[in-house]
């Protein structure tokens, strides 16, 4: 397994991990949702030819622009990059693990019922 692979493994189980995350695979993507809705698209499992390995995370604070400082990321396309979604490579130098975790945890919390963000904080 590549060290990208190894990441992506990683982001997935932390995502997975959140309450109420499942994962889904439309459009033969593997995505994890919450409430029916996507929170991290991690593309497909083996990418060829257009499929660049890296995932996609909606991000409204200032990890917004540090997610976009890493090479060759960029906003999200098919209007998505407008409401946040920013698209990161994973075969780029990534920043630690722990602020890639970060980022898929803001994108849960932007995309996430309360009562699901509620049980995230020990609150139920």
């Amino acid at each position: 397994m590549s060290e990208w692979q190894r990441v992506r493994e990683g982001v997935l189980a932390f995502a997975l991990g959140l309450p109420e995350a499942y994962e889904d695979h439309p459009w033969g993507e593997t995505v994890v949702k919450v409430n029916k809705k996507v929170f991290v698209f991690l593309g497909v499992d083996d990418p060829a030819g257009k499929w660049t390995p890296g995932f996609t995370v909606k991000l409204l604070s200032e990890a917004h622009g540090h997610a976009l400082t890493v090479e060759g990321a960029a906003p999200s396309g098919y209007g998505l990059g407008r409401a946040g979604w920013v698209t990161v490579p994973f075969t780029a130098e990534l920043p630690a693990t722990e602020v890639l975790l970060d980022w898929v945890e803001e994108s849960y919390r932007a995309i996430a019922p309360k009562r699901a963000v509620k049980l995230l904080d020990g609150q139920a």
